[in-house]
């Protein structure tokens, strides 16, 4: 298991990106796919890269309203 740091940024379809309630917790997990499947409440919409090796999973309903977990390892 490898040891990430997760930015979880909840959006709300009226608020947006910029008031999206924000946190940050360390989880232990075999990926970051693993992690979001067994915590997230919503289906996996897209899957992103950085350069640096930090990987953001971006989930949400039909409805505007998304969870965004950014993984540091």
């Amino acid at each position: 298991m490898k040891e990430y740091e997760i930015l979880v940024e909840t959006i709300n379809p009226c608020g947006g990106a910029t008031h999206a309630k924000k946190e940050f917790i360390e989880a232990e997990a075999e990926s970051p796919e693993s992690y979001v499947q067994e915590h997230g409440r919503f289906p996996v919409l897209e899957r992103i890269e950085n350069p640096n090796g930090d990987v953001t999973i971006v989930t949400g309903d039909a409805k505007g309203y998304l969870i965004r977990y950014t993984f540091t390892e």
